[in-house]
């Protein structure tokens, strides 16, 4: 990989519809950003007919191989913050109890062992939500133990479970002036 001068952005895509298109937009507005697209963010991709044209500045990372090899640039500094956005139930519930067997789960785990923050918009977190699915909004009733790894998560150090769009787009302009006052 090429070596990289600027701390960037991990932005991680899952399989969550929940407000997908929305944070689709919202990669687009960060520089020096690191797109790490599960499988099954691929899927969704196409669900939603989304195509992976985002800015110069930002390198797309797909899942494709066994051990994420892409997420050992965490150990060398590139990343200074990491966004799971949307994250799927099954995201989430893998990260809380510490499996990382996806690129997604590895590259929250790898963040979390070289302690650069990290900011997750769980779609699992009231016990009825309205979605926008590829053909309009459709009904949601997260089960009990979704909400119970939701609230787990919110526990882990160094991690920011936000639970609307907008608390994501606080979160970010938050992190971006943070990053601002320290460079």
């Amino acid at each position: 990989m090429v070596k990289l001068h600027v701390p960037r952005w991990a932005w991680v895509l899952t399989g969550s519809g929940h407000f997908f298109t929305e944070s689709f937009a919202l990669v687009r507005q960060l520089e020096h950003c690191d797109v790490f697209v599960s499988k099954a963010a691929n899927e969704v991709l196409r669900m939603y007919k989304l195509k992976l044209d985002f800015p110069e500045t930002t390198r797309v990372l797909h899942d494709k191989t066994a051990s994420a090899i892409p997420v050992g640039e965490f150990y060398h500094g590139v990343y200074h913050t990491v966004v799971v956005a949307p994250a799927t139930s099954n995201t989430v519930a893998k990260c809380v109890h510490g499996i990382s067997d996806t690129l997604a789960t590895n590259v929250f785990a790898q963040a979390g062992k070289c302690r650069v923050p990290a900011i997750v918009f769980a779609c699992d977190t009231a016990p009825e939500l309205e979605t926008q699915a590829p053909h309009g909004l459709v009904k949601v009733y997260p089960r009990r133990i979704d909400l119970e790894n939701t609230k787990q998560l919110k526990s882990f150090e160094r991690t920011l479970v936000v639970e609307s769009l907008a608390d994501l787009e606080a979160s970010l302009t938050r992190r971006q002036a943070e990053l601002a006052s320290d460079g």
